[in-house]
């Protein structure tokens, strides 16, 4: 591949990236964490929504109202008291809203548009990452192709969140780890200006995402799974410069200078990756003691604790994530809302996993025999390898499933974007694969007849798919969002006969609030929205009566012809006067309805009278 030709293709990956993360960008309803970014990047806070009340719709959206006072001081201090992640994405997003005119409240395209262009901004540096790691602008044509049009990445920068921020300093970090091994493989210095990027980069990763220590943990690994290759390298130079020196006394002097010089070289590069290791776990240690909140991670979480004790607690997990990796390369449209598209997208792609899978091994096999490429390939490998026994480990040893949420894989993403690459590239690299049957039958391409025996249209095979992944994320038919309060809006609004309606949940974190935020925000353009009212009975404990004794006591305030939503309510129901409908309500993702008639609320209270 010609150089002049380089960034204007490059400009092209950029440019159909940024056209698929930014079409229908607004499309999709905001859900709870989203509405935890929106909030907490105006300055906002979810505490001033009440709770175990009934409130209005305007009082349950007021966090998401413009607020021109909001300073990086709020976001900050909001952040740290009400919610579990760090400042750095949510400080950007803050200043990045000030840029843009918005009305009464916040703009869900704006607040999602400084991921997205984030997300544009990651294939630009994974086409860098590639160059280093293989040194070949035609790999890292292939693998920025890929981060274009990954259905992972689409899904990831269309979120109102701060995960592709962090998968910018994985790239820059895993970037700064494979030009170090480089040193070390040539038997050179590692530069203090590598070293001191390495460390902003950890540092400012860690600032957006605490996870990122995930993929710090996974760069050791692979860190010293590479130097034990080097030190047995080393060792076997030296044994073989020694028998064949046996003879000379000038060699064996000239011999052991240069052992001496290669084991001084390698200690010194030692410490200099000891230095990235220190500065990194000081400011970590530094803002765990400081920082952190003590009660972190222990509510808000929840959701993620693993219960190791069943069949299915344990094969989740290996399915959980396999999936995510699957997803990083295709996805068709598995989430269609018809049937019989779910089957045939769940059988194709099977059919191509068993087509795809044979020629990456093979391309990574070529790879790794290759005296420029080898080493970039063997750095992705166990960088990936390492992330995905770590998540394992969590998993299992600790109890805490991170592979439940898809969205955690950002660790170890461009990892796997940057192995997937390098191995498709060999098809591209060694042209027709019937050829390169001359050269190795040991690496004989897998089924090189079903695609012509022509490894660049393999290539374009495999870019297309991923092509059309892409457009199944855009279009809703995979990846949809965890929580979809659209679905549930048509329900709600057979309520419109009623005089009022309240629609309630039991409280516990923000969550619950998001959730109810996103009632409210489909509703707030309706006809029920001046009549409907919500509740956040806060209930402390699990099987917590509280919750219940709340509703009840509200009840008893609201107007006659009365439609009572329950929506998530995880407390006894105890109503005497209100009518439960047969309806039965489909599933809708994250929320679970049930709908009670009160025509008379008034008999209610005379209960207690």
């Amino acid at each position: 591949m010609q150089r002049a030709s380089t960034w204007p293709l490059l400009l092209v990956w950029i440019g159909i990236g940024a056209l698929l993360r930014f079409t229908l960008l607004s499309a999709k309803p905001p859900w709870t964490d989203e509405f935890a970014t929106l909030v907490f990047s105006l300055g906002n806070s979810f505490r001033g929504v009440p709770t175990d009340e009934a409130i209005a719709l305007t009082t349950l959206l007021q966090p998401l109202q413009t607020n021109f006072g909001g300073t990086a001081g709020d976001v900050i201090s909001h952040l740290l008291h009400e919610d579990n992640h760090p400042p750095l994405y949510f400080l950007l997003a803050h200043f990045w809203m000030k840029l843009f005119p918005m009305g009464h409240y916040i703009s869900v395209w704006v607040a999602r548009s400084l991921p997205a262009l984030l997300g544009v901004l990651s294939i630009p540096a994974m086409y860098l990452l590639a160059r280093v790691a293989f040194g070949s602008i035609a790999i890292a044509h292939v693998v920025a192709a890929l981060m274009a049009v990954s259905p992972y990445g689409i899904y990831i920068a269309q979120e109102a969140r701060h995960y592709t921020l962090a998968i910018l300093f994985v790239i820059s970090s895993l970037l700064c780890l494979t030009a170090a091994i480089k040193y070390l493989w040539r038997g050179s210095t590692i530069p203090m200006g590598l070293i001191a990027l390495w460390i902003v980069a950890n540092i400012l990763g860690f600032c957006s995402h605490y996870f990122f220590v995930l993929a710090l943990g996974a760069e050791a690994i692979a860190l010293a799974v590479l130097l034990a290759i080097l030190w047995r390298r080393v060792k076997s130079n030296t044994h073989a410069r020694q028998a064949t020196s046996l003879s000379s006394r000038a060699f064996k002097s000239s011999r052991g200078d240069r052992q001496t010089r290669l084991f001084l070289l390698f200690k010194n590069n030692l410490y200099r990756l000891g230095l990235t290791g220190l500065g990194t776990g000081l400011f970590i240690l530094a803002w765990l003691h400081f920082v952190l909140p003590d009660n972190y991670g222990s509510t808000m979480t929840a959701w993620i604790r693993q219960d190791n004790r069943s069949f299915l607690g344990l094969i989740n997990p290996i399915f959980q994530l396999g999936a995510s990796v699957i997803t990083m390369l295709y996805l068709l449209p598995v989430e269609s809302p018809f049937l019989a598209v779910v089957v045939v997208s769940g059988i194709l792609m099977f059919a191509y996993f068993c087509w795809v899978v044979p020629i990456l091994v093979w391309g990574a096999k070529m790879q790794v025999r290759h005296p420029n490429y080898h080493l970039g390939l063997r750095v992705a490998l166990a960088f990936v390898a390492g992330a995905i026994a770590i998540f394992f480990a969590v998993t299992y040893l600790k109890g805490i499933d991170i592979t439940r949420g898809a969205r955690y894989s950002f660790v170890y993403f461009p990892g796997a974007i940057l192995l997937l690459g390098g191995s498709l590239a060999a098809c591209w690299q060694y042209g027709d694969l019937g050829a390169s049957l001359e050269r190795s039958d040991r690496l004989k391409p897998p089924r090189h007849r079903a695609i012509g025996g022509n490894g660049k249209r393999t290539v374009a095979i495999v870019w297309l798919v991923g092509f059309l992944s892409a457009i199944t994320v855009v279009c809703n038919w995979g990846y949809q969002k965890y929580y979809r309060p659209d679905l549930a809006l048509p329900f709600l609004e057979q309520s419109a006969a009623a005089e009022s309606v309240l629609i309630a949940t039991t409280h516990e974190t923000l969550v619950q609030v998001g959730e109810m935020m996103g009632l409210a925000w489909e509703l707030k353009n309706t006809e029920i929205a001046q009549k409907t009212n919500f509740l956040l009975a806060h209930q402390p404990e699990k099987n917590s009566t509280v919750a219940t004794e709340t509703l009840t006591r509200v009840l008893k305030t609201m107007p006659r012809s009365l439609d009572l939503w329950l929506v998530n309510f995880q407390a006894p129901i105890d109503l005497h006067d209100c009518i439960a409908q047969s309806n039965s309500f489909p599933n809708i993702n994250g929320y679970g309805l049930k709908l009670y008639r009160c025509p008379d609320v008034s008999d209610i209270r005379a209960l207690d009278e």
